[in-house]
């Protein structure tokens, strides 16, 4: 399986996409800091996360979700409780 995920910090207003074939390892290395560009803003809280069984699914879905700001948009809008 690979997964789309999406995070939220604790402490900061910044929010982050990404993809990996191994979810739980990959949250624990953004929340330790091994992952440079989420570095400075851990901790984080998994908000939410999509499974695919081929990896070219999901990377094509990482990418509508970081470069078409309206996927984003209606992604937030349906869990709006999620990302305050």
């Amino acid at each position: 399986m690979y997964y789309v995920y999406v995070l939220k910090s604790i402490n900061h207003n910044f929010i982050y996409v990404g993809s990996a074939p191994d979810l739980k390892k990959r949250f624990a290395a953004h929340n330790t800091g091994k992952v440079q560009s989420t570095r400075f803003y851990a901790p984080f809280r998994l908000v939410y996360y999509e499974a695919y069984a081929d990896k070219k699914d999901a990377i094509n879905r990482e990418y509508k979700l970081k470069h078409h700001g309206s996927a984003i948009g209606h992604l937030k809008k349906r869990l709006k409780n999620s990302f305050e």
